[in-house]
């Protein structure tokens, strides 16, 4: 028996390969790391205010 199994049921969002059990909703370590380190150097925040420009309001 295999330790890597194949997950039909989706495709890994970074790259579209078939996910692994392993690393679920992620097809390998590669783009498990790869998403992890998208959120730690904020590639996927929002665009919003500026908060700097709001503390100008209050000298």
């Amino acid at each position: 028996m295999s330790s890597k199994k194949t997950v039909t049921k989706g495709k890994c969002p970074l790259c579209g390969a078939p996910t692994q059990a392993e690393f679920r909703p992620f097809c390998s370590r590669g783009c498990r790391d790869r998403d992890l380190l998208n959120w730690l150097g904020d590639a996927y925040r929002l665009p919003g205010k500026n908060l700097q420009a709001d503390d100008a309001d209050f000298d």
